[in-house]
């Protein structure tokens, strides 16, 4: 586990009109604060990696669809340093993941159909406080290929 990443398990209430599913409440432990909530959508094997916010604390949650979603801890003081965490979230397995800042992250959508993923974020958007890295840059010891077997 990556210092400062929580992972929420969340509920579902259903019946036969649907359901309520929840993402995230002022009340809960893991909350900090509020700046925007967006929505992020990849079609299926489209990868959109890697980004590192330097204020921002990001709150995933895979509202539609399948991804699998990875971080790797490049914060020089962490005591996690160099760690990678894949963490698979959506319609099977409805967790939020809080990202803290500085660590690195990056998803790709798996399924059927195009994924959507909620991040119910700390600061509103601002492209100065993003570093963008290739999905395939060497600086990250990561394979985006499916495992088999």
């Amino acid at each position: 586990m990556i210092d400062g990443v929580v992972i929420a398990p969340q509920n579902q209430i259903s019946d036969e009109r649907g359901k309520i599913m929840h993402m995230m409440k002022s009340t809960d432990p893991h909350f900090d604060k509020f700046g925007e909530i967006y929505f992020t959508c990849a079609w299926p094997n489209a990868i959109k990696a890697w980004h590192i916010h330097k204020r921002m604390t990001m709150n995933n949650f895979c509202v539609v669809g399948y991804v699998k979603l990875v971080l790797f801890d490049m914060r020089e003081n962490s005591p996690t340093k160099d760690e990678l965490m894949e963490i698979f979230i959506g319609e099977d397995n409805r967790q939020l993941v809080k990202i803290p800042p500085g660590v690195c992250n990056g998803y790709k959508a798996y399924g059927d159909r195009l994924a959507i993923m909620a991040n119910c974020a700390t600061e509103v958007h601002d492209k100065n406080e993003i570093i963008y890295i290739p999905y395939n840059s060497e600086k990250i010891p990561y394979n985006w290929d499916i495992k088999h077997g």
